[in-house]
């Protein structure tokens, strides 16, 4: 507290002397009245300190311009002779200071692209099946939360927090605080009891309430809001994004929010790193991104990338050409989970932001690009995709979603776009109008016509596979797909209808199993036990191995 008094009093007297007429007027016989300035201290000095305590804002010089030019054109106006030229001269100053700060955004734009400015690659590699590589929508997993809210103590004290996705002890998870429902409850409860926890991968999985008692958080009032206790052990750091929970694999909690720099003139954002609160004690320390803990996933917050992201489309040829020309713009989506952002994790378990590109033009849902930033040192990589295939935007796919289940009134949430077997696709979580979680929704962003659905990813993908064969798509490009050929004697075979074509799965006697299509393979439907068969498939790990070539002997 001990900053924010100083700051003020300092302020506060400085515009006291700014305001108020120090010097006698001789033309009029008056004398400067010494109570007027110290009613003007005793009037401004409170108002700083309630202006900054109420708004946490830094307590940085550059930050009283507003003020600076409230005080000096008061008190030009209210002084004589020299003093007034001098009040006046002042005004003229702060106006000036003013403008800058206010037009920094115009001059600003090509800053702000060299600092959000990404390394460029055509396609992310390719998943296999064996992977599981969507989330549980978050809409649905927070409805999951509040049904289980029953197992908070004095539940009518509090209400579910924001949910925040993490991987904790190796597993993915979304981790959402309970937090007061007011200031009354807050009076009473003085202390959140703990936090939700559910898989964020396993759509059956039940939320799992786990007790810890936190006193600063977002909901609490005054010094034990956590904005205002960080401000306050940082009181000339600059924030950007809402404080997050993270927990570590002991299962403690720790609230983090991103700090960072302006880019020039108190405008734009550019991350440095976090503080890091103990909830429960109100501890903080601050860590450059180099040094962040293991256990932080989402270093940088979601508004810091979204930001970036906007600087990145926006401003590749300045300001104006943002807003009237618009020659190579591309808008990032508003389709995130999280401030316009998606969280993905890879095959390392290390978590990025998904974002999607589409063009400035109305009534276009062509993706021009997909950008991955990691959510713990902010480095970014803009994905063009095949420039020679027009990609679907996430747009797009939601609506196709929509128009697929119109009867049924189901929506799409989450799309993330993967290149599964070679093909570049969008999986979509598909929710009712309930919000709970129905199917998932594979379709091509190539060709929009190949499209399946299933009640889990791996089975979505399982037919996905075949679309793409019925649809002329690609199979073998999984970044582990190797073409091999092998021969023998089936053992067992088993045949299912699948649209106008015929799946044919069948055990060879090395005792791996594989999967044809008639579409491609016509002869598949003859086959049967104890045929001798020769094929090429390709080796992508899975437990049903594609076939791209069949033979039959005898046949």
């Amino acid at each position: 507290m001990g900053s924010i008094f100083l700051f003020s009093l300092i302020i506060g007297l400085i515009s006291a002397l700014i305001l108020v007429p120090v010097f006698p007027n001789k033309t009029e016989g008056k004398q400067p009245v010494k109570g007027f300035l110290a009613g003007a201290a005793v009037v401004l000095v409170p108002a700083v300190f309630g202006f900054y305590y109420l708004t946490n804002l830094d307590y940085n010089v550059a930050s009283v311009w507003p003020l600076l030019i409230i005080v000096s054109a008061a008190g030009a106006v209210f002084s004589v002779g020299t003093e007034r030229l001098v009040k006046a001269g002042l005004f003229v100053v702060s106006l000036a200071v003013g403008g800058y700060f206010l037009t920094a955004f115009v001059f600003n734009a090509d800053e702000k692209f060299e600092t959000a400015k990404m390394a460029e690659k055509v396609e992310i590699k390719s998943f296999d099946e064996k992977e599981t590589p969507a989330s549980v929508p978050p809409k649905f997993a927070r409805n999951k939360m509040k049904k289980a809210f029953g197992q908070v103590p004095n539940t009518s004290y509090y209400e579910l927090g924001s949910l925040q996705v993490q991987k904790v002890n190796g597993e993915y998870v979304y981790i959402a605080p309970v937090e007061f429902s007011g200031f009354f409850k807050w009076l009473n409860g003085d202390k959140v009891p703990g936090y939700f926890t559910i898989s964020a991968t396993d759509s059956s999985a039940n939320p799992k309430f786990v007790k810890a008692e936190m006193a600063y958080t977002p909901s609490a009032y005054f010094n034990k809001n956590i904005e205002r206790h960080i401000r306050m052990k940082y009181p000339k750091r600059i924030f950007y994004g809402e404080p997050q929970l993270e927990v570590d694999d002991q299962g403690k909690p720790h609230y983090i929010r991103t700090y960072g720099e302006f880019v020039s003139a108190r405008n734009g954002f550019k991350a440095q790193g976090i503080v890091s609160v103990n909830p429960k004690t109100g501890e903080t320390k601050a860590y450059a991104l180099s040094e962040i803990p293991d256990f932080i996933d989402g270093a940088i917050s979601p508004e810091t990338v979204s930001l970036q992201n906007s600087y990145y489309g926006n401003y590749i040829h300045g300001f104006w050409n943002s807003k009237f020309g618009k020659s190579d713009v591309k808008l990032p989506s508003d389709e995130g989970t999280e401030a316009n952002v998606s969280p993905v994790f890879n095959e390392k378990g290390e978590m990025y932001y998904f974002t999607d590109f589409t063009s400035p033009k109305e009534g276009v849902d062509s993706m021009l690009g997909y950008s991955l930033t990691n959510a713990r040192t902010g480095k970014a990589t803009y994905y063009t995709g095949n420039l020679e295939e027009s990609y679907m935007d996430s747009q797009g796919a939601l609506q196709i979603i929509e128009k697929k289940f119109i009867e049924k009134k189901w929506k799409g949430q989450m799309p993330i776009l993967y290149n599964f077997y070679g093909e570049a696709s969008w999986l979509t979580p598909v929710l009712d109008s309930n919000g709970f979680l129905q199917n998932y929704f594979i379709v091509s962003a190539a060709n929009p016509e190949i499209s399946v659905s299933g009640i889990t990813p791996n089975e979505a993908l399982r037919q996905y596979k075949t679309a793409l064969q019925r649809g002329g798509g690609t199979v073998d490009g999984s970044s582990k797909a190797e073409e091999k050929k092998v021969s023998g004697k089936v053992l067992r075979v088993y045949k299912e209808k699948s649209g106008d074509f015929t799946l044919v799965s069948f055990l060879l006697e090395n005792r791996q199993s594989y999967v044809v299509s008639s579409e491609n393979t016509p002869v598949a439907i003859y086959l049967q036990e104890g045929d001798q068969v020769s094929m090429a498939y390709l080796e992508t790990g899975e437990q049903f191995l594609p076939v791209k070539e069949l033979k039959i002997k005898g046949l």
